[in-house]
């Protein structure tokens, strides 16, 4: 039985049959992503036989919840099971009026980087189309979260590498822009990389696409290399190069995301150098003190040396310190690993 969350307007002609008008098929679409029915029988514009068909023969296709986990900050965590019993997280972090849901692309990640949790997993998969909108609908209806452009924040850093599963993300965010759709605005869905550079280009030549962030967390190409394996494929220099070329819209900069690891990148030195990296891109940067967890060898720097590095940082480029969310319950930044809440 197929789900119908994840299909597209197209999807859904071809599963109501060709003696559906189209009409009927718009009218499922804006039940399930704008109205987000929680079943067929909500969308009541439907006529009762035709609900009672497509249940037969569709399940809606929403992950269940297998744990919720809240944090003292209001962050919650959801675990997630999907169809085929694998689970994959999900992170609501509250901000005043204003929400970011932190959604997952795959299940584990197959990109090795050092000081993330997640890549402990390994991949199991990736996530269809579905499973990606799906967990966006279900904790908005969970949190009766308000979807208005202003309210509302997704960034795929969740488990996995979007990059690496680019045609169903791109699927899942043409849905969630669709102003028929879920109706968000371009300007608040962001997906972050390890860099994948050829993927990258491909990304940019979407008509319909998220902002782009780049995991950058390293100063040269032999750290970079020693923290993040992959970039012995996708070197830095070609990256940049990537970069540099990538469609920037009108109001559009690059964001570069910098993981701070105490004494290993995070002197002046490595933030002069950063500066110099990113002098003729439009960019900013977000810098990340490491959020520590089982089984990596890293520590969070101090907080004076977060601040000397953001300084020397601003004087060429916007650079901002992400406050950490959700830590006591393993929701950060790169905690993503199913781990159990106080896990030690």
């Amino acid at each position: 039985m197929s789900s119908l969350i994840g299909m597209d307007l197209a999807d859904l002609i071809e599963a109501l049959g060709s003696q559906q008008p189209a009409f009927r098929a718009r009218q499922v679409y804006e039940g399930l992503y704008r109205q987000q029915a929680s079943d067929l029988i909500q969308i009541s514009a439907l006529p009762a036989a035709l609900r009672s068909d497509l249940a037969s023969r569709h399940a809606l296709g929403l992950p269940e919840i297998a744990r919720l986990y809240e944090s003292s900050d209001g962050t919650r965590r959801y675990l997630l099971r999907l169809e085929d019993g694998r689970t994959v997280e999900t992170v609501l972090m509250p901000e005043g009026e204003r929400n970011t849901i932190c959604i997952s692309s795959q299940v584990g990640c197959p990109v090795d980087c050092k000081f993330c949790m997640t890549a402990l997993l390994g991949l199991e998969r990736s996530l269809t189309a579905g499973e990606i909108v799906g967990q966006v609908l279900l904790v908005v209806r969970a949190n009766q979260l308000r979807t208005e452009p202003q309210r509302l924040n997704i960034v795929m850093m969740g488990q996995g590498e979007p990059l690496l599963n680019l045609a169903n993300v791109i699927k899942a965010t043409q849905i969630l822009l669709d102003p028929a759709g879920f109706g968000l605005s371009p300007r608040r869905i962001t997906i972050s990389t390890a860099g994948i550079t050829p993927k990258i280009e491909e990304l940019g030549r979407q008509p319909v696409r998220p902002k782009l962030a780049l995991s950058l967390n390293a100063s040269t190409e032999e750290m970079r290399q020693q923290l993040m394996p992959i970039t012995r494929k996708y070197h830095l220099k070609d990256l940049l190069a990537a970069c540099k070329a990538y469609p920037l819209r009108p109001w559009e900069k690059l964001t570069f995301e910098y993981v701070l690891l105490k004494g290993v990148n995070d002197s002046d030195a490595d933030a002069r150098r950063v500066v110099k990296l990113l002098a003729n891109l439009n960019a900013k940067v977000n810098l990340i003190a490491f959020n520590p967890g089982p089984e990596i060898p890293y520590e969070t720097p101090d907080a004076e040396r977060v601040a000397s590095f953001q300084s020397i940082v601003r004087r060429s480029l916007p650079c901002f310190v992400r406050k950490p969310r959700g830590l006591d319950i393993y929701a950060a930044c790169g905690q993503l690993k199913r781990a159990e809440a106080g896990e030690a």
